[in-house]
């Protein structure tokens, strides 16, 4: 078992570069399986979750492996339409193999997937969609069986902007005759980057970071190279550090964009931030105040995943913070582990209430999942004393080496092995 052991107290300053966006990656390694040659994804994260997905890959015939951040994948081999329960429940991204396997081979085999356990996240919208493609989908067990028989392009009606969900229907709808329209689409970052690396490949998907994607089926799509776009959840991460601990730091390889709703809180409680074209800049004294309430909602909205991590932030801000939480309802799992290092948090329900207090003091804490790891992670930064956080695995399905990039920071943050 592996842990990290922090000691707070230090401002934290300079570059890092961003790495690329895991729920970017895992997607497009799936839609891979749409290719019929050998696509280079570059700047692609060393994490657990991306490991399965090429586990998977390599499973159903694909060959697949790593040259530095970049990943060499070749599906022109792909056999087999199921995919071994133990590699699903790896990980609750691997629901995203469902629709590229049934848009290639015109059926598949898989079980519900795994992942972090933040309440029911139902893939019922996935089957949905996947039904109004023609698609005849049965459970038994806890396994999925689809049969596309001849998939054709139909108008998909998401009942809520489910990420997943549209990217499934996406992924199947390439692999349909005819049109396919998809209404009520998410549109966050991650999906304008699918769509883009369709496209590359020879797609012709169009529409994506509004509500209503199009997508033409049946198009021969080839190999070639897509550079993933950045991580905007690691990049908020590593500015909520900056923010509650002081210093100056730049983040470049990033769209700023993305990061908006995130700069714009930390702006609000006190800190200078500065956009550029590729790059965000803080600057911050480490003194932050309270901020209005903080709503998450899909993009561009607050995002979810972001809510932990600023709230850290926000744990010796003068004044009181309003979390609302409207994706996830156990969103707040980190609470209780913040308490143990003095914060005051109290939450109702999807209501969260942060109350600045002057001092936090070092303790031993576990991670409940990823997001709330970093959570921890930047509440041990503004500490006093050791702060040791267990079952860091949950930190390493999403930041490549966070112990590396705030150590570049000049955080102490080490990794410890051993019982």
């Amino acid at each position: 078992m592996s842990r990290f052991v922090l000691r707070g107290g230090e401002r934290l300053s300079g570059e890092l570069t961003a790495q690329g966006a895991k729920n970017s990656v895992l997607p497009i390694l799936a839609a891979t399986i749409l290719s019929r040659g050998v696509c280079m994804l570059r700047r692609c994260p060393r994490l657990r979750d991306v490991e399965v997905s090429l586990e998977i890959l390599r499973y159903i015939g694909a060959a697949a492996e790593r040259e530095g951040d970049s990943l060499l994948v070749d599906t022109s081999g792909v056999c087999r339409r199921a995919v071994p329960d133990a590699l699903m429940r790896e990980t609750r991204s691997s629901a995203i193999f469902l629709g590229a396997i049934l848009g290639r081979c015109g059926s598949a085999e898989l079980s519900y997937p795994g992942g972090c356990e933040l309440g029911p996240r139902p893939i019922d919208l996935h089957l949905s969609a996947l039904s109004a493609l023609g698609a005849e989908i049965r459970e038994t067990g806890g396994e999925l069986k689809c049969r596309g028989g001849t998939l054709l392009g139909s108008d998909v009606y998401l009942p809520m902007p489910s990420v997943g969900a549209t990217e499934n229907a996406l992924l199947c709808a390439c692999g349909a005759d005819g049109v396919t329209t998809i209404y009520n689409a998410a549109r966050e970052p991650e999906i304008v980057d699918l769509q883009n690396f369709i496209n590359a490949m020879g797609g012709n998907v169009r529409g994506a970071g509004g509500s209503i994607i199009t997508v033409e089926g049946r198009r021969a799509l080839h190999g070639g190279k897509y550079r993933i776009i950045a991580d905007r959840i690691v990049g908020a991460t590593y500015l909520c550090a900056a923010a509650c601990c002081g210093g100056e730091v730049r983040l470049r390889g990033v769209d700023p964009r993305p990061l908006s709703t995130v700069s714009g809180a930390l702006s609000e409680a006190g800190c200078t931030v500065k956009s550029g074209e590729d790059d965000v800049f803080l600057q911050s004294d480490g003194s932050l105040r309270s901020i209005r309430p903080v709503r998450t909602a899909p993009y561009p909205g607050f995002p979810t995943d972001a809510q932990p991590v600023l709230m850290a932030a926000l744990l010796k801000s003068a004044g009181s913070t309003v979390f609302v939480e409207n994706i996830f309802e156990n969103r707040y799992r980190h609470v209780d582990e913040l308490a143990r290092m003095g914060a005051e948090v109290r939450v109702a329900g999807r209501v969260a209430v942060v109350t600045g207090r002057e001092h936090l003091h070092g303790a031993r804490v576990k991670c409940t999942d990823l997001r709330a790891g970093a959570a921890l992670v930047i509440a041990g930064l503004q500490a006093d004393g050791l702060t040791r956080i267990s079952r860091i695995e949950h930190i390493d399905r999403g930041y490549e080496s966070i112990e590396r990039d705030l150590g570049v920071l000049g955080a102490h943050v080490r990794r410890e092995t051993g019982t």
